[in-house]
């Protein structure tokens, strides 16, 4: 049975791992002719350091304070793909064309991957192996993407960033 992928969930924290791993997933679109939905998720603050911040700052400047970090986030992602369509011209035909959609979340991410994977009915999932982890030269694979492949009732491709 050959597998139909139509959508791939591309997973990122805008590390270089992360980076790295938009080829593959650019490269699976381009082959299946598939479409790419690119994720963020922003972990949460504790409630009770929110509540303490928006005390102190007040609530109409923490709401444009997280309005602001969110078009930062959409901007930086939709840099970092322009900038590999850039770098990939010659070997992606319609590159811009492959991302369906952006979304920015917060919570677990984890819990986020598995949930927007299924809110957009994805084939697969492509994420980086870890980035930004105190631990990682110690690990092998990062725990977001451990916990993914552990639970997710799609394929994921976790993807290394190579030793230079």
């Amino acid at each position: 049975m050959i597998p139909e992928v139509k959508r791939i969930l591309y997973a990122t924290d805008l590390s270089e791992n992360a980076k790295y791993a938009f080829g593959y997933a650019a490269d699976l679109a381009q082959r299946y002719d598939a479409s790419i939905t690119i994720l963020f998720v922003m972990e949460s603050i504790n409630h009770t350091v929110e509540i303490q911040v928006k005390e102190i700052m007040g609530q109409e400047e923490w709401d444009k304070l997280k309005a602001d970090k969110l078009e930062y986030l959409n901007q930086k992602i939709i840099s970092r793909i322009e900038n590999f369509c850039k770098e990939m011209n010659d070997q992606f035909d319609s590159c811009r064309l492959l991302v369906e959609d952006i979304k920015i979340t917060k919570g677990n991410p984890t819990d986020e991957i598995l949930t927007i994977s299924k809110d957009i009915n994805a084939d697969m999932i492509v994420m980086g192996s870890y980035g930004h982890n105190i631990l990682q030269s110690a690990l092998l694979i990062g725990g977001t993407a451990r916990k993914v492949v552990q639970s997710s009732e799609i394929p994921v491709l976790v993807v290394r960033l190579p030793k230079e």
